[in-house]
């Protein structure tokens, strides 16, 4: 009789210690499905249908595989990546990957407003009204609030994706046809389908996920005893957002490509498109690209601020106030402002703002992860928490396919331009 309430007891402890976790995995992996990225997918499905799905299984494990890493070396060393960058690579190295990435998260910034301005000029609301509206409640949203409170909004953001799986299921595709590609990898030797497939991955693993991540570790003060659920949490993270990614093909295949492949120049021209299927699907989607972009124009400012004044030795942190750390907040501030104004330039091409951005996250990812791969194997830094030889061979594996395939799609898409 003993025996089962004390395995009832120790399952309930479980939850709650996943419960105390969670947030750092769940929003980090969910803010991967931005503006850049609900464009890259929409026209993968508007343009070759099902054919892209089968590539979502091997990029949700490399999402897992980079993030779990990030996880755990902020559990372990209670620092955040650009803090180790700087203590075990000296502060020239980190001054240099700091300047590099301001470039590439504020490039996204943009991208997201771009993606709020485009999803609310489909309700014809001018974006110069929404972008400077938006840009204050995010700016309001971090610098007025808690870590706590903050983090609890982000997580109901999270559960807003849910939004694109009922606009798939109202398209009414062909779920055989989805099922079949999902587990069949097709290769078309056409320079559009490689560049697609190249994107896909591209836009999945971005250089600021390593470091938010980690922070968010960091500042939440998960330690290696909560490490196996802070795992899991990433785990279920990676695995919901490519989850989301399905759908967002799917829809798009059965509302555009199965009446003719088109190209298409933005998400919100996904959205249009499944009007016919009902107000509901244009809505629903309409709603999740809004959601997606200020969820991410929320994210991508205040990873940077936490990864600059970690790496410089400056004070961060939400539950900070303004006074405690300056740098960090003004630094947010500057982001938040400059990426919104861009945005209100006439005769801005948004759709090239999307597409830069994610050429620059191309460049810096190859650095990012190989820092991360020697970190992790430090042993004075990660003791016995650092990789395994066969871990190792699937990590560096997975680096070398992350960086060829950037690159290669960091020289398309200029070689294109």
């Amino acid at each position: 009789m003993s025996a089962a309430p004390s395995a009832l007891k120790r399952f309930r402890y479980q939850i709650v210690l996943f419960v105390s976790v969670l947030g750092p995995g769940l929003i980090t992996a969910n803010v991967d499905n931005d503006a850049g990225g609900i464009y890259t997918y929409s026209a993968a499905g508007a343009k070759y249908g099902y054919l892209p799905l089968w590539t979502l299984i091997p990029i949700t494990i490399l999402l897992i595989i980079t993030q779990e890493m990030s996880s755990r070396m902020g559990a372990v060393t209670g620092k955040g990546l650009s803090d180790l960058i700087r203590e075990e690579f000296g502060l020239r190295t980190t001054f240099f990957m700091m300047a590099a990435l301001v470039i590439a998260n504020f490039t996204n910034v943009v991208a997201e407003f771009a993606g709020i301005a485009t999803s609310l000029e489909l309700f014809h609301i001018s974006r110069y009204f929404s972008v400077p509206l938006t840009a204050a409640a995010v700016w309001y949203l971090v610098v007025k609030g808690s870590y706590r409170n903050v983090e609890r909004i982000f997580l109901i953001a999270c559960s807003v994706y849910v939004t694109y799986i009922i606009s798939g299921i109202l398209v009414k595709p062909d779920w055989k046809e989805a099922a079949i590609y999902s587990f069949k990898p097709i290769l078309i030797f056409d320079s559009g389908y490689i560049y697609m497939l190249i994107g896909m991955v591209g836009t999945s693993i971005a250089p600021w996920m390593q470091f938010y991540l980690q922070a968010a570790i960091v500042e939440k003060g998960i330690s290696a005893k909560e490490y196996i659920q802070s795992r899991l949490e990433v785990i279920i993270g990676c695995i919901l957002t490519d989850v989301v990614a399905f759908f967002i093909i799917v829809a798009c295949a059965g509302a555009i490509w199965s009446h003719g492949p088109k190209d298409i120049q933005n998400a919100a021209d996904a959205a249009v498109a499944l009007k016919p299927f009902g107000e509901y699907a244009f809505l629903l989607f309409s709603i999740g690209l809004f959601n997606a972009s200020f969820f991410a124009a929320c994210i991508l400012p205040l990873s940077t601020a936490y990864t600059v004044c970690e790496g410089l030795g400056f004070e961060s942190g939400v539950d900070r106030k303004f006074s405690e750390a300056p740098i960090f907040y003004w630094l947010y501030t500057l982001l938040v402002v400059l990426g919104a104004a861009v945005i209100l330039i006439p005769h801005v091409d948004l759709v090239q703002m999307v597409l830069f951005s994610q050429v620059i996250n191309g460049v810096l990812l190859p650095f990012v992860l190989i820092y991360m791969i020697l970190l992790i194997n430090r042993k004075g830094l990660m003791k016995e928490w650092t990789n395994s030889g066969f871990y190792n061979a699937i990590s560096w594996a997975s680096v070398a396919i992350m960086i060829g395939l950037t690159l290669a799609l960091v020289a398309i898409t200029i070689k294109g331009g």
